[in-house]
């Protein structure tokens, strides 16, 4: 496997002041350890994560990972395709959902 980007977590800055505990949690556990696997290239982490955020239906989760999908390396494209591809299988309202966030993130 390819050197990849570390994967760093921002819940202390977003959310330490408030539930320091789960901050830790995010940064400790979610993005220093399991990001940071090398069984699975960071790119395909990302595919991964914003697939089941769409097919959950969450937004605001979404904003943040389709960010860090483009620094992992998956392009617009490849997110705009993706998306296209779940309203089949995760369900058109949420891929309708993820479209809208995808175009304010990626048309401002």
């Amino acid at each position: 496997m390819t050197a990849q980007p570390l994967q760093i977590g921002g819940g202390r800055a977003t959310i330490g002041d408030f539930a320091p505990k789960l901050a830790a949690l995010t940064d400790d556990v979610l993005f220093k350890e399991v990001w940071n696997r090398t069984e699975l290239a960071a790119r395909d982490r990302s595919l991964i994560t914003v697939a089941v955020l769409i097919a959950g239906g969450d937004p605001d989760q979404l904003r943040f990972h389709l960010g860090r999908a483009k620094e992992n390396g998956v392009t617009e494209t490849e997110l705009i395709e993706a998306i296209t591809h779940l309203a089949f299988y995760a369900g058109w309202p949420k891929a309708m959902t993820a479209i809208t966030v995808a175009k304010q993130l990626f048309t401002t």
